[in-house]
């Protein structure tokens, strides 16, 4: 090791990924996941549309 070495040593690059074809199977999987993420989306708006679903915490009463 010499003198002017020292320091960090920048990372290697990665090689870029190829572009690979889609078969049936990935294409049914993007869409099942695509149609999962919709019906989430759907089911969180229903629900925010309500009120929260517990009253929360403890109740106190009026008197002392």
């Amino acid at each position: 090791m010499s003198g002017r070495e020292g320091g960090k040593k920048k990372p290697l690059k990665a090689p870029k990924k190829e572009n690979r074809e889609m078969d049936d199977e990935d294409k049914a999987l993007r869409e099942k996941q695509k149609e999962e993420k919709k019906a989430l989306a759907e089911a969180k708006a229903k629900a925010s549309q309500r009120g929260p679903l517990v009253g929360g915490g403890i109740k106190k009463s009026g008197k002392k």
